[in-house]
């Protein structure tokens, strides 16, 4: 098995345990807070892995150009423009048909790539993707009431145009973390690709944090003093968040953005195992359906 699919499948475990602990903590801070969670306390590990890759194992620092920084600051900007949307989607009472669009992202970076990085996706890559969204799709609406008219006039909904939107900032933060990682490799004695992702995540993820510190400091200053009171869930939330990311940053630099968009829907089939071996939850025919159609995905990408 290739590298960056051994990376891919422990940066989605990690990133579901991420989700589930930043479930926990929506119960005792707003969504803005629990939001803040993954990117300020995931710093700290951030830059520890940079100083142990440069100072432990003598990897030599990269020296970032305005190409590094276009592409990384529009990557930390688009995902939290995507993140804002996918949140905002709670506010409706049909918020699960436009969280299915949302899951378009791997779709969708295969266009940004295509646009701006000239990478074309081959035709059973382009077929993978198709059969692993509509999986992911499937399982989004499974539980709610479903007809062939519904799912036709879903596509003009409010709902639905803003899941597409946050598809479209993730699929394109994807992309731009892809560039930006790239972007180091000609300063560096010869492409290391652990060394790069590290570095881009140290910037992207100092980028966000100030970012959304200045926003809870104009806009809701009293969510620091809840995130300060959740300060130890809040660093397994920033363990696992930065890992995760370093895993999918280093997945990306190896590989094309939306192929790897593709396998990381294996943590669906995480969170479901969660649901049904932790929490003993059962789960319905179509999302079965739906497991079965990412797993298919999954498997022609890797096969084929």
């Amino acid at each position: 098995m290739e590298t960056w699919v051994i990376i891919t499948f422990a940066a989605a475990f990690l990133q579901n345990i991420r989700s589930a602990m930043q479930k926990h903590l929506k119960g005792v801070m707003g969504t803005t807070g629990a939001t803040f969670v993954r990117f300020g306390f995931g710093v700290p590990f951030a830059l520890f892995y940079l100083l142990v890759l440069w100072r432990g194992f003598g990897h030599p620092l990269p020296v970032p150009d305005g190409i590094f920084f276009l592409w990384a600051v529009i990557g930390g900007l688009g995902q939290i423009a995507a993140t804002f949307l996918l949140v905002h989607l709670f506010s409706f009472r049909n918020f699960a048909v436009g969280t299915a669009y949302s899951r378009t992202e791997p779709a969708q970076a295969a266009l940004f790539a295509l646009l701006f990085l000239g990478e074309a996706a081959s035709q059973g890559t382009v077929i993978a993707i198709a059969i692993s969204v509509v999986g992911v799709m499937i399982i989004s609406v499974a539980r709610t009431p479903l007809s062939v008219k519904s799912l036709v006039t879903s596509v003009f909904t409010r709902t639905a145009g803003i899941g597409l939107l946050s598809g479209t900032f993730f699929g394109l933060s994807a992309v731009s973390y892809r560039s930006a990682s790239l972007a180091l490799a000609p300063s560096l004695p010869q492409p290391d690709f652990v060394m790069q992702a590290s570095f881009t995540l140290g910037f992207v993820i100092l980028l966000q944090t100030l970012i959304m510190l200045g926003w809870i400091l104009a806009r809701e200053p009293d969510e620091l003093k809840r995130v300060a009171a959740a300060w130890k869930p809040g660093l397994l939330v920033g363990f696992a968040g930065a890992s995760a990311s370093f895993g999918w940053f280093m997945a990306m630099t190896l590989q094309q953005a939306a192929i790897v968009k593709v396998v990381a829907q294996v943590e669906m089939l995480f969170t479901f195992a969660s649901a049904v071996f932790i929490f003993r939850e059962w789960i319905n025919r179509l999302e079965v359906i739906g497991c079965l159609l990412i797993v298919l995905g999954v498997v022609m990408l890797l096969v084929f």
